[in-house]
Formats: structure tokens, sequence, C-alpha cells
């Protein structure tokens, strides 16, 4: 990949028709990258090759999206209900009606930071409060960080903008930058960027001097020596906990340069990195499916993704992320939804192949 000290510019956002497939192919990309990381998440590279050799493919008779789809729909449903007037408080109310006063599914509100944010609501706590928390720094925002990308597509400011608020219930510090970066990134790859200016794109959301920037400087920078040494430049070596925002966002751009925006390079890539494999491959997943298209996700991934299970988020069962980039997709036919929060509906069954 070439130096980032020349960079090229974000180009305009595409036709209609070229959007809805790259933004179909983001979303898609999330799912099916986390469907496939999901089962290496938390080990280490040894570990995989120990159980399965390379991973090449999904490696479960059954595989379905974790946490990272389903509150990538949910931050999706609310974003097309607001679009750019979304605020803290629309985020929040969200966050109370369909998950903290609800009943939670078996993962139990997910991750570290989610259970954190949950806790601190339902003790009465508003945002900006309810995310201190332990964990505030951790992915659990840069996961669900792609729609505001595909909305913003060619925007990358308007893009971090957007996820911070979202961000603002759960994360602080080195968890929103983590956010703002995927979003920012998803928002250039989304007008059809080339791989070094969706890397500048997300450097250019976040202060240059964070955690977040100069990991991501450092596993683009070896990306071209592939994954081993992407892994070598930004784990935290002995650190037990691998959902660091840091750390996770630049595995994921690391994994999507070395593979030069290919989808199906860059998300084996992420998952065979080990580490939080789901999250990692769903955001390097979310980059190249932008990139590339929903062409580029070979069916018999594509196919696999079904509606959300609702094992986390039992409001987010039976919505499908392609109907949510629907939803999203720029254009004049954007299908605003208008009022109150996002109606969690059955929607009609799908069937067949996703493209």
């Amino acid at each position: 990949m070439p130096s980032i000290a020349c960079i090229p510019s974000v180009p305009a956002p595409g036709d209609a028709a070229e959007l809805r497939e790259r933004a179909r192919g983001a979303l898609l990309g999330l799912a099916v990258g986390d469907a496939l990381g999901a089962p290496a998440e938390n080990m280490k590279p040894s570990e995989i090759r120990a159980r399965w050799g390379r991973i090449t493919g999904f490696v479960t008779d059954n595989p379905s999206g974790t946490d990272d789809t389903e509150y990538a729909i949910f931050s999706g449903l609310l974003l097309a209900r607001h679009g750019s007037a979304l605020t803290p408080a629309h985020v929040e109310a969200a966050w109370h009606e369909w998950i903290a006063d609800r009943a939670e599914g078996p993962f139990r509100g997910a991750g570290f930071s989610e259970r954190g944010t949950l806790e601190n609501l339902r003790r009465g706590l508003a945002a900006p409060i309810s995310a201190q928390h332990r964990h505030a720094w951790s992915d659990g925002l840069a996961m669900r960080a792609a729609p505001f990308g595909v909305f913003a597509a060619g925007r990358p400011a308007e893009a971090a903008r957007l996820v911070a608020i979202d961000g603002s219930v759960s994360h602080d510090g080195e968890g929103i930058y983590g956010g703002q970066a995927v979003a920012a990134g998803v928002a250039a790859a989304m007008a059809g960027a080339p791989t070094i200016a969706v890397v500048a794109s997300a450097l250019a959301v976040v202060p240059d001097d964070s955690w977040t920037a100069r990991s991501l400087r450092r596993a683009v920078a070896v990306a071209h020596r592939g994954e081993r040494a992407v892994r070598s430049a930004v784990v935290i070596g002995g650190y037990p906990w691998t959902d660091l925002a840091p750390e996770a966002v630049a595995l994921a751009f690391g994994a999507y340069a070395a593979a030069d925006g290919d989808f199906v390079q860059a998300v084996l890539t992420a998952v065979n990195m080990g580490r939080d494999a789901d999250t990692t491959a769903a955001v390097a997943g979310a980059l190249a499916g932008a990139t590339q298209g929903a062409p580029a996700i070979p069916t018999e991934w594509a196919t696999a993704i079904g509606p959300a299970r609702g094992s986390c988020l039992p409001s987010m069962a039976g919505h499908h992320v392609l109907d949510v980039a629907e939803l999203l997709v720029p254009g004049e036919d954007r299908k605003w939804v208008t009022e109150g929060l996002p109606a969690i509906e059955a929607p009609t069954p799908r069937t067949g192949t996703p493209r």
C-alpha cells in the first residue's frame, strides 16, 4: 500500500445502484465476518492452527452473527429513524426501550462495555455518565459503527460525528475513537475510495496522538508483511482482555490493508489473527464489503446469514442486515422511518439467496 503521505481524496458517491450494492456489501460483510470469526474469538493463532489449520470458511454447521451483528442492526434501525438529527437522548431512549427495560437473551447484554452500560442505565444514570464504567475503551462501539458509514457515504466526518453520538451512552475516549475510525473508513469506502484513502479517512477523524491512531498507523505500516506482522505491531501481549478498541480496530484495518480491500482475504486475515476475532473480522468485512460491494462476498457465506436470532438482543430477532442496508442507503428513495423508535415487528421471512 502506498505511503499515507500521498493520499487521494474521497471521491463523490456513485449512483444509486452502486451505493445500494456497497451498502449491502458493508452490512452483509459485517455479519459474515462476525459469523466467521466467532469460533476463533479469544484464541491465539497457534490455537487456531492446532484446532482447524487455517480457517478458510465456516467451521460450524450453523453459523450466525453474534452481538456484533445484533448491535449493528440496533444502531442501524435507530439511525434510519432519526438520521442526521440523532441525539444522545434518542440513543438513550432506544437503549432503555429495546434493551435495558426488556428481558435479555442468553448473551445477557453481550460484552463488558454493554453490561456496564446496562447496569448504569438501570440505576437511572444518563449519558454521558452511563458510559462511565471499566470498559468504556472497548470495541463495542466499533462493532456497531458500520451503519453510520453507510448512511453518510462519502462524508467521513459526518459518519464520525453521528457514531460519537451513538457512543456517548456506552463509551468514552478510545472507545469513541475506535467507533469513529470505523464509521469514517466505511463512509470513504462507500464512495469507492482506494484503500489508502479509506485508512486516511479513519485517521483524520481521531486525535493524532491517540492510542487508536498510533495502533492504526503501526498496523497499516506493516500490512504488506502479512497478518503476523500486523498482529505483532498492535497486540498487547499478556493483556487478558481482547476487546480493546485501539487493538481490535487496528487489527481490522491492518487486515483490510494487507488484503488491499479484497473481501475474502481481508476477512480471513482478521479471523486467523484471533484475539477478538468476531469483531475484527466484522469490521474488516464491513470495510471490504463497502469497497467491493455485495457481489464480492462468496455465495456460500452470504446465504448462511439469516435474520438475527435475538440471542443477545431479543428485540432484534427477525431483522436482517440487508433490510437495514436498504433503510440506510443514500438516495432520494431512502425509506425513512419517521416517528418514535424503530418498530420491532416480525419481518417477512427471507428465502433463497440474499443477493
